[in-house]
């Protein structure tokens, strides 16, 4: 398989943590023709109420997304996992046109091929708005989330 996309199902805790930061670290990338690859060609999703199919669909959503959302970082954390799923919280921060910062929370459920590609993605997010000197994510955007960067959980996220 050339699609393959590791790691693998089934999933244990160390991969199921490796895979949420693989996906965080794409999604960072903010490149929509990147991150689309790690979903199967006719993936489903629910993003807040939109709901799409496919990659062409993924790559013109998140090109859609990451024009609005300008200056985006995104932390992931590993929920709950199962053989061929894993459940996340995360948390990102952005800013509009106008120059307003939000912090976005969510939750996403994934579903996994056997090639390790995401099948299915289903996302309920809510935004809150925030002071510029609230942010609390201010590593480069040009780059992922540095390691030794706090998680959600240790910001009290």
């Amino acid at each position: 398989m050339s699609d393959l996309r590791p790691p693998l199902p089934p999933f244990t805790r160390e991969s199921a943590i490796a895979k949420v930061r693989a996906a965080e670290d794409g999604w960072n990338s903010r490149d929509p023709a990147r991150v689309a690859l790690a979903y199967t060609a006719d993936s489903r999703w629910r993003n807040r109420s939109e709901f799409l199919s496919g990659r062409a669909a993924i790559v013109a959503f998140l090109t859609r997304k990451w024009q609005a959302e300008q200056d985006y970082r995104l932390i992931k954390q590993l929920w709950a996992f199962t053989d061929d799923r894993i459940a996340v919280r995360f948390a990102y921060e952005w800013r509009d046109a106008a120059g307003g910062w939000y912090r976005s929370y969510g939750n996403e459920n994934w579903a996994f091929d056997a090639a390790g590609l995401m099948c299915e993605r289903h996302a309920s997010i809510n935004d809150v708005a925030i002071a510029e000197r609230e942010r609390f994510f201010h590593w480069d955007a040009s780059g992922p989330r540095p390691a030794d960067h706090p998680s959600l959980s240790e910001l009290g996220l």
